[in-house]
């Protein structure tokens, strides 16, 4: 690699003194890493590895160094330079790159989050045929406590009994690693338990319907008994035996059937699913037998139900983080507390539920969205204060995702027509891509970057794609209606090394996308909604053309206005009510709808609450008066006030009195002076009842 120390101690500050650049600093020049390790002990600083094909080695020769500090107590960062701008045609202007790569890898470690546990004590179950599952049982009965469950007839089971069959039809299997619940149902005549693999049964039926599986063939089965009469000492086999459902809890699945046991894309942790894959089978056998103990990962998530906009009186609203969770951990919870549960066992951690969640409610916790924030933010000012021009940041993973990105740069080492990572396209491994979205995409437009790229693999299930995309298209929109000029949100798609060529070409021929005359300083914040107002904010004062009235949305819009149809509005308010985000008011002086334009997340709650089917969204950026205006409140809907004709008091207005007058007038419980008590107020029509007991009816009490 060109790697030039002096400019990089330029562009970076805290690598003052920097002169010079090892090659092969993991063998004959390890020494050096040595003494390095031995003057960031003493001066208390952070060691930073540009190599991390090497790791493992940096590691053993810290351990080993004399005066270094354990890597427990003085963490070594470590940061890929090679693939990610080294190897590549544009490696000699990669300088503003490898120094923003360096800075972001120096940044703190998250903070803490609360953890998710499991235990296991290693009860495996493997599901299907009888020879599969035994052989599969027989690589990982000396970890694990395995039994069967044979899903099919007409293999063999070995003649010696080493671990517990169960026979029958899977009915349901729910739960996580450490916590399955499998049920099946059992309706052959051979009971496994009572069976003593004698092969009496297997010798006298005529028909051949039992085999080494020890279970009948119902459909060649017809009838001879001859094997009840072999079978009368065990009494295994019983032709009148009652369909039996059993349940088990199991710590682990192992799953050989052709098809899984689960749908969504994101299976549960301590379930496999291989099939008849010889590969997958041992991958998965190789993971089995390491799981026995406790295990935790990070609560990826945090939940603030008071804004959640998912349902209000019974109402569903906002239901697109139910929708995208490819993990099925997400539930409403409409019936009981309104809100959403999620179960932290099942979250498998992509963040595409707190993308998707217009209010903020869900948010991801490990990183926050401060924290993400503040390294695209390093990246960008470290590459723009290092010389670079037009950064396009490349969101992807940091599975399948890096492992693309290293092999393509290997490849533009040794292939000619392998362009490699362009010289502006700064690399941002996330856990997931689904874990970022608009607010932070618009951030890093709003701090000088020129596009954001987002890498998808075959990691990503389809509903995160329809989600990115549907996105990508609002910001595109927004960008674009501000005389933003290109495309600054892009998906690009790479499933596996085979789309590496295309990938390279569609990296190497992206022109860049218009930038912010000044790149904004401000910091994300932990609200997503405030972080969003903050890029909005800069990006419209930053526009490079005269704004428009308005920018019309796609329907996935968290942004945008609702329409009152005011001919069919009575102002009963319930709208108020629903509203999860102040987004709707009242005024208390007078019959007013009022609605705070920067307040809405286009949830739908006040649509799908207003008994008139008055209210309809429309999602949109409204800039008048340079975006100011849809942060004051407005007026919907004002009616003249109907005053009480007893007492005067104004307690409704005049088209919801003489809606309901209308409606209740023929009905028998409202005749005579019992329909006027519809005109006075609460206080009132109490006291009306009261003075005339004789006309009180059953529906006045």
């Amino acid at each position: 690699m060109p790697l030039d120390g002096p400019a990089l101690a330029k562009a970076l500050p805290q690598a003052e003194g920097l002169q010079t650049v090892h090659n092969l600093l993991c063998r004959h020049e390890a020494v050096h890493f040595q003494r390095a390790a031995k003057a960031a002990a003493v001066a208390g600083e952070q060691l930073l590895v540009g190599c991390t094909q090497e790791k493992r080695l940096f590691l053993e020769l810290n351990a080993q160094t004399e005066g270094a500090l354990p890597a427990e107590e003085q963490p070594i960062r470590f940061v890929n330079l090679r693939e990610s701008g080294g190897w590549s045609k544009d490696a000699r202007q990669a300088m503003p790159k490898l120094a923003a790569l360096i800075a972001a890898a120096q940044l703190p470690d998250p903070d803490p989050v609360p953890t998710v546990s499991y235990r296991s004590a290693g009860r495996l179950l493997v599901i299907g045929a009888a020879e599969a599952a035994e052989r599969a049982a027989a690589m990982l009965a000396d970890k694990l406590d395995v039994s069967l469950l044979l899903s099919d007839v007409g293999s063999a089971l070995p003649q010696v009994r080493e671990r517990a069959v169960h026979a029958g039809r899977l009915t349901g299997l729910s739960g996580w690693l450490g916590a399955f619940q499998v049920r099946w149902d059992s309706a052959n005549p051979i009971d496994l338990d009572l069976c003593t693999r004698c092969n009496a049964c297997v010798d006298v039926c005529p028909e051949g319907a039992i085999g080494f599986d020890y279970q009948i063939d119902l459909g060649r089965c017809t009838g001879h008994r001859a094997c009840v009469k072999a079978c009368a000492v065990a009494g295994a086999i019983d032709f009148n035996r009652a369909t039996e459902s059993q349940s088990e809890t199991f710590d682990l699945i192992l799953d050989l059937r052709p098809a899984p046991a689960f749908s969504q894309h994101a299976l549960p942790q301590g379930y496999f699913h291989v099939g008849a894959d010889a590969g997958k089978l041992f991958d998965a056998v190789l993971k089995l037998r390491e799981l026995t103990g406790e295990f935790e990962k990070p609560k990826f998530f945090q939940y603030k139900q008071k804004i959640c906009a998912h349902s209000r009186n019974e109402r569903v609203g906002c239901d697109a983080c139910v929708q995208i969770c490819s993990a099925r951990a997400i539930t409403s919870e409409l019936a009981t507390t309104g809100g959403i549960r999620v179960e932290p066992h099942l979250c498998v951690g992509c963040g595409a539920c707190t993308t998707v969640c217009p209010t903020g409610a869900l948010s991801y916790a490990y990183p926050d969205a401060p924290t993400t924030a503040k390294r695209l933010r390093t990246l960008l000012t470290t590459y723009a204060r290092a010389g670079g021009r037009d950064a396009a940041l490349l969101l992807h993973s940091q599975g399948a995702g890096s492992r693309l990105l290293g092999e393509l740069g290997r490849a533009a080492r040794t292939d000619a027509d392998t362009h490699g990572l362009p010289a502006r396209v700064l690399p941002v491994e996330l856990w997931h891509t689904a874990s970022v979205g608009l607010e932070l995409w618009l951030t890093a437009k709003a701090q000088g970057a020129s596009q954001v790229f987002i890498l998808l693999t075959d990691e990503e299930a389809p509903e995160y794609r329809a989600a990115l995309a549907e996105q990508a298209e609002v910001a595109n929109t927004l960008l674009a209606g501000l005389g933003y000029a290109g495309v600054h949100v892009q998906l690009l798609e790479a499933r596996d090394a085979r789309d590496l060529a295309a990938l390279d070409a569609t990296l190497r021929s992206a022109l860049p996308a218009s930038v912010v005359r000044l790149a904004a300083a401000f910091a994300a914040q932990s609200e997503k909604r405030a972080t969003l107002e903050l890029a909005l904010e800069h990006l419209v004062a930053q526009a490079p053309q005269a704004l428009p009235e308005a920018i019309a949305l796609a329907a996935a819009s968290p942004l945008g206005s609702i329409n009152v149809d005011t001919g069919r509005c009575t102002l009963c308010l319930s709208c108020v009510g629903a509203c999860p985000s102040a987004a709707l008011a009242d005024n208390p002086d007078k019959p007013q709808l009022r609605f705070i334009e920067k307040n809405c997340v286009q949830c739908g709650l006040c649509a799908g609450t207003c008994p008139e089917d008055a209210i309809t969204l429309q999602p949109r950026l409204w800039l008048a008066d340079a975006g100011k205006a849809r942060k004051q409140a407005r007026v919907l809907n004002e009616a003249q006030p109907f005053a009480c004709i007893r007492c005067g008091k104004p307690f409704g207005t005049l088209q919801a009195v003489e809606a309901m007058l209308g409606r209740l007038a023929g009905h028998p419980m409202f005749q005579g002076e019992a329909l006027q008590r519809l005109k006075m107020c609460g206080d009132c029509r109490v006291i009306d009842i009261y003075s005339n007991p004789s006309e009180v009816r059953i529906t006045d009490l």
